[in-house]
Parts: structure tokens; C-alpha cells; sequence
């Protein structure tokens, strides 16, 4: 993780969260007081991590996290009042706000940050994969409208399409998706 968004209206909890996030080894650390301030970064830029020190001027920040850990791109971490703890984690949990309470010592934060690194880790793997395997989906698909046309416009089976293609693709040592390409240009022209 590499950038953080600070939301706080408290000066106080603005400089206790930046001097920690700076000994975490963050640099790009922007700072927000309000949610609605927050919203518009966030639709311009997106940030690894997202502190919300609770409450805030504009509402209580839940929404903010919740919304935030929903998009899946950046991980959220909301620092409530201990005894509002409870009911406030029992609601955010399930959408994958990691919840802090206050009075935050060092520990529990780093605590904290590490298992957001952690989560934000394993996040981004599983979009990559999830990134490959609609690529693979989108490949398949092509190939599949390919071999229709062979099958109308050539008369083959479905086996001999496949074939075809196959065989294409290793005598010109191409993908089955640039051979399926070029029969769509072929076929759909």
C-alpha cells in the first residue's frame, strides 16, 4: 500500500494518524474533513488505504467506509468512538470496513494497517485473476463466433472448426484468438 486518505475534522486525530502513517513508511498521505469532501477525491483518485476518523462534520462516516470497501478498490479503516464500537463494527464488518476503537494506541493501529495490507494483497490478486479469467471468457468467445461462421459459411462440423483453428494458430504461430479474429474480419466483412 502506498497512499492514504485521511477523513478527519479533528486536527488532533489528522496529525496522530499522519505521523503514524508517515513512520509506516507512507508518503502520499492526503487529508479531508468532511464525507462529502472524501466522495469527490475518491472520484477523481483512487487511495490504498482510507482512514475515517469518526465522527465527522457531515455524517458519521459508516456510509463513507461502507461505500468505499463496496468499490473493492481501496481498503477502509473506521476509527469510532469505543462506545459506539460494537454496533457500529457489527453493521460495517460484513462489507469489509476494518473498524478501530478510540482511544487508538500505536499497537492496535499498526495492528490494524497490517491486516488492511493484507487484505489489500490478497484483493488485488484476486482481481488480477478475476481480470485473467474474463479475458479468457472474452478469447473463448471469440473463437466460438469464429468457428460459427466457419460452420455456416465453410460447412464444417464444430470439430472440424475447431481444428482448423487450431491448426492455424500453430502454423502461424499465432493465438486461436488472432486466428478467430481474422476469420470474423474474413466472414463479417
Amino acid at each position: 500500500m502506498d497512499s492514504v486518505l485521511i477523513v478527519s475534522c479533528s486536527g488532533k486525530g489528522t496529525d496522530f494518524f499522519s505521523e503514524l502513517l508517515n513512520s509506516a513508511g507512507f508518503h502520499h498521505i492526503a487529508v479531508t474533513q468532511s464525507c462529502g469532501e472524501a466522495r469527490r477525491l475518491l472520484l477523481t483518485r483512487d487511495y490504498d488505504l482510507v482512514v475515517v476518523n469518526a465522527p465527522l462534520r457531515d455524517e458519521s462516516g459508516e456510509n463513507l467506509s461502507r461505500q468505499i470497501a463496496s468499490r473493492g478498490i481501496s481498503q477502509a479503516m473506521l476509527v469510532v468512538k469505543s462506545e459506539h464500537f460494537e454496533a457500529v463494527s457489527a453493521v460495517c464488518e460484513d462489507d469489509g470496513v476494518l473498524t478501530v476503537a478510540k482511544p487508538v494506541n500505536r499497537a492496535v493501529f499498526w495492528s490494524a494497517l497490517k491486516l488492511a495490507g493484507a487484505s489489500q494483497n490478497r484483493l488485488r490478486r484476486v482481481q488480477a485473476e478475476n481480470a485473467k479469467l474474463k479475458q479468457k471468457i472474452e478469447d473463448i468467445r471469440v473463437v466460438d463466433r469464429a468457428k460459427c461462421l466457419l460452420i455456416s459459411h465453410m460447412s464444417m462440423s464444430e470439430n472440424d472448426a475447431h481444428r482448423f483453428i487450431e491448426k492455424q494458430a500453430m502454423d502461424m504461430r499465432l493465438g486461436k484468438k488472432e486466428i478467430a479474429e481474422r476469420i470474423l474480419k474474413t466472414y463479417e466483412a
